[in-house]
């Protein structure tokens, strides 16, 4: 016998809110006699209410009115599944304002109006639950906001776009190129018709900022997250990273520094390739965490899809119906930021190595103008990649790797070296992360 029976509404009935429904619908017995708990799905909200769906729904259940659920007060928590930052906006404040609790997918939405709807929340006694926002199935939200809640965290480094590192992982495994790679990604379903956010990283900020927001405790915005993509780069560049020990991936990198300042960047970075992360291939996620008690934290799974994010969906409709989420929610005090007390560090600061490749004209003295260039910046050089290439243009691939420098030096460097005689074509300038990972030694 159910302690209590919970109604949820769910607005926006495309391919997740789709999961949502099933799993409410045909998984209802197996919930209640885990949570004690019976969930009445009471309502489906969208736009066509005339398409065809893969599952089938009573009469009554769809309908296009939103209001039908503002003016329900027998519906407990309400589920914006919408999406982007316009409508699925106002709706969420309707929501909150008529009384409900809300659950949301909507990555873009937090991270550009978190604040905004956080504070309203507030205002409403209410909770905005987000577990599915930031990696599709895996429960990175409730770990850093619960599991880890006695932890500093110092860092967190996160493959968190699957098409991209679909993308990554068939040029690297397969030496296919970017645009090959890209299409069989959309043929599998792996990327939309219009992969912009996906590949342009701005998938992978919205769910840096709200990660890192939740990790650190303070506001951000889009605007403290250097955000670079991954579609102009090529597959020579894969390659010579492989020769050299390194895999390429599309890293959230979110870092706190010992002196408080945090830096925040989503960009292809070369990683050692025994490293953790490096393994994670194809669509799969994964989200390495390191607090200052427990060390290094790893989370995986699949980061979207229909039933993986529902499943996401549905668990924290269950925390909230448990009434954990609405805790939690109320001690979630994100510190507000000004002039005079900014964490953001400036990402003309930040210390890494880089990989640097040049196509150089090959003639005696070419490589000591480089050194040259490099060693006025005061950037040291590590290692060097060259091969021996016969062309009609005698130009030659030219590979270097810097000890850690900073990116401000490294930006004026490549400045320079683009300017050079013997250098064609602009150079590639990638960062190389070097991930710490604890061991027993």
């Amino acid at each position: 016998m159910a302690e209590k029976t919970v109604k949820v509404a769910v607005i926006g009935f495309g391919t997740v809110g789709s999961g949502v429904a099933e799993l409410l619908l045909e998984d209802v017995d197996y919930i209640e006699a885990r949570t004690g708990i019976k969930f009445e799905l009471a309502r489906i909200v969208d736009i066509d209410t005339e398409r065809e769906r893969h599952i089938v729904l009573s009469d009554g259940l769809l309908t296009d009115d939103l209001n039908s659920v503002l003016e329900d007060n027998s519906i407990d928590i309400a589920v914006e599944l919408v999406g982007g930052t316009t409508v699925a906006r106002d709706i969420q404040l309707k929501l909150l304002a008529a009384g409900k609790n809300v659950v949301t997918a909507n990555k873009a939405l937090l991270a550009e109006h978190g604040n905004e709807l956080y504070a309203a929340a507030h205002k409403a006694d209410k909770c905005i639950a987000f577990e599915a926002s930031c990696a599709g199935g895996i429960p990175i939200i409730s770990a850093i906001r619960t599991g880890l809640a006695a932890n500093k965290i110092k860092a967190i480094y996160g493959i968190v776009n699957g098409t991209c590192n679909y993308i990554l992982s068939n040029m690297t495994e397969k030496n296919m190129p970017f645009s090959d790679a890209l299409e069989q990604a959309q043929e599998k379903g792996y990327a939309e018709a219009d992969p912009t956010l996906d590949i342009n990283g701005s998938d992978s900020a919205h769910k840096l900022a709200i990660l890192a927001s939740i990790a650190f405790g303070c506001e951000i915005t889009l605007k403290d997250i250097l955000i670079e993509g991954i579609e102009s780069i090529d597959i020579s560049d894969i390659r010579y990273g492989r020769e050299m020990g390194y895999t390429l991936k599309l890293l959230a990198i979110g870092e706190k520094l010992d002196d408080g300042r945090i830096f925040l960047r989503v960009r292809p970075c070369f990683i050692s390739s025994d490293s953790t992360l490096a393994r994670v291939g194809g669509p799969f996620n994964a989200v390495s965490i390191f607090g200052h008690a427990v060390g290094q934290t790893m989370f995986y799974g699949r980061g979207a899809g229909m039933m993986p994010t529902a499943s996401a969906v549905v668990a924290d409709i269950i925390e909230v119906a448990m009434g954990n989420s609405i805790k939690l929610f109320k001690h979630v005090k994100l510190e507000t930021r000004d002039e005079a007390n900014d964490p953001i560090g400036n990402i003309d600061d930040l210390v890494s190595r880089f990989y640097i490749r040049l196509k150089v004209l090959d003639k005696p003295g070419g490589f000591a103008k480089i050194c040259t260039i490099l060693a006025d910046k005061d950037i040291s050089i590590s290692g060097v990649l060259q091969h021996e290439e016969h062309n009609e243009n005698n130009v030659v691939p030219a590979v270097v790797i810097t000890h850690p420098t900073e990116q401000k030096k490294i930006n004026s460097a490549i400045e320079d070296l683009g300017r050079l005689d013997i250098v064609r074509d602009k150079p590639v300038c990638l960062s190389i992360v070097d991930i710490p990972e604890d061991s027993d030694e």
